[in-house]
């Protein structure tokens, strides 16, 4: 198994990373945003992008987003194949993903908008901590891409100011040094029972 960065020789692989995201999407009954291949080959044709491979097998993808001009960065798409998973793949590829992220923009933000309970506990690993969508970018284009996610009336009706995703930033200027400190799982298990459970209640009135 290697993960590296990847390049135009990685394009042939397009497909299957998109098909795998849209399958997960369905499996997983939450929101997550529809790639294009021609987008992620973009990203692979800019170095923007990880992939995980086992010889000639696709195994997992990750790939960066620039919003606001450079001042913000995001770390999209993570998604494992199902014959990869339950290995610890997905924790690797996060963590190449955001070293390449601060290599390539060392004065950015990192940012993460997630319904996984895996990816908030990755990402609590690597510095991040819960905020408020206010101190995410206000990159019209980013929440634009949020359109494709089955709770994008949640976002709306609430004017940007929540979902059901929580809201995660890794601030380089105080490297998060208090929000490095482990997150139990069942943190995120109740802050997204809330979330459910708050918007359950309005859709039924």
């Amino acid at each position: 198994m290697e993960i590296v960065i990847a390049n135009k020789s990685h394009i042939i692989y397009a497909d299957i990373i998109c098909k795998t995201i849209e399958d997960a999407a369905q499996v997983r009954g939450t929101g997550i945003a529809k790639r294009k291949p021609e987008y992620v080959a973009k990203k692979m044709e800019n170095g923007n992008a990880v992939i995980a491979l086992d010889g000639g097998m696709f195994a997992g993808f990750c790939y960066i987003e620039q919003w606001g001009h450079g001042k913000f960065v995001a770390n999209s798409g993570l998604i494992v194949h199902p014959d990869y998973r339950n290995i610890g793949l997905a924790k690797k590829i996060k963590l190449v993903i955001f070293k390449h992220s601060r290599t390539k923009f060392p004065d950015a933000k990192v940012f993460s908008i997630t319904t996984g309970l895996a990816v908030m506990k990755l990402n609590s690993d690597l510095g991040y901590k819960p905020v408020t969508f206010s101190e995410l970018t206000d990159d019209q284009s980013f929440w634009d891409g949020c359109q494709t996610c089955r709770n994008f009336d949640v976002l709306t009706r609430t004017d940007r100011k929540m979902c059901l995703c929580t809201g995660m930033l890794f601030d380089p200027k105080n490297n998060n040094k208090e929000a490095t400190k482990e997150v139990k799982e069942n943190v995120f298990k109740r802050l997204k029972h809330i979330k459910q459970n708050l918007f359950l209640k309005k859709d039924k009135k």
